[in-house]
């Protein structure tokens, strides 16, 4: 059965799969004219060496059709398919700086490309059907949530947070403490890096702008870190807010139910 769509994966994935498909295509293409072009000189050297060539370029075209097509079905059943969680690393790794940049050869914005990646890793996260103790999950912001004319600053204790309501942190704090998960406010990458080595969670549930979020992602490797987009009204990095239903729906899906 095909699952529902949650609202941390409803953005278009099929931007992110389309553009991994092109991608294969354009890779194996590549392969095919380096190899055509040098048959003559590896012939000389071995008569065999041309066809174990093609043979290894035809098995790495084959399994990026192969790691697109489980993809997609990931996507539409929402269950882990013969090793999905190796298929969101080998995408996290290799193919995301290829994909940003065939994309914006296509003219296809950045941050565009990003949503996309951030719902497919969502939902190959969430495929994986994680069920841990709220001890084992980590909330992880970013500053810029807390008003910036806020004269208690929360980074790194968001206890000190007096619940005014005038901003995001304060719902959030509030949702924190009814799961009894821990959370925290970093200011840039390499503070939530120490937080997360600190507290060694088994799963991040992380808000932050496109750039932000792809970059996490890619540093937490393998940890896996559900992504949630904040939104920028006043535009980047100042007086964000993000949607707590998300939040709340994120820890639903990935916390244990008690008995």
């Amino acid at each position: 059965m095909v699952h529902n769509e949650s609202k941390l994966t409803s953005a278009s994935k099929g931007l992110f799969v389309s553009l991994m498909a092109f991608t294969g295509i354009l890779i194996a293409v590549v392969f095919d004219v380096i190899w055509w072009n040098q048959g003559a000189g590896l012939a000389s050297i071995h008569p065999r060496l041309p066809a174990m060539a093609g043979g290894l370029l035809v098995f790495i075209a084959a399994c990026i059709f192969l790691g697109t097509l489980l993809l997609v079905l990931t996507t539409l059943f929402g269950k882990d398919i013969l090793g999905t969680r190796l298929l969101r690393g080998a995408a996290i790794k290799f193919l995301l700086p290829f994909i940003e940049f065939i994309g914006r050869l296509m003219g296809i914005s950045r941050d565009a490309i990003r949503q996309s990646f951030i719902a497919m890793n969502n939902s190959l996260v969430l495929s994986q059907k994680v069920r841990l103790k709220p001890d084992r999950i980590l909330i992880l912001l970013p500053h810029c949530l807390q008003l910036s004319d806020c004269d208690i600053k929360v980074t790194g204790d968001i206890n000190k947070c007096l619940r005014c309501g005038r901003c995001p942190i304060s719902g959030l704090a509030d949702l924190a403490e009814k799961y009894r998960i821990d959370i925290s406010v970093a200011t840039g990458g390499t503070l939530a890096r120490k937080v997360i080595m600190e507290k060694r969670p088994k799963l991040v549930v992380a808000v932050a702008c496109e750039g932000d979020l792809t970059t996490g992602i890619k540093d937490c490797y393998p940890l896996p870190v559900l992504g949630v987009l904040n939104e920028r009204p006043y535009g980047p990095c100042f007086n964000t807010t993000v949607d707590l239903l998300k939040i709340d729906e994120a820890l639903q899906m990935v916390l244990k139910q008690e008995p």
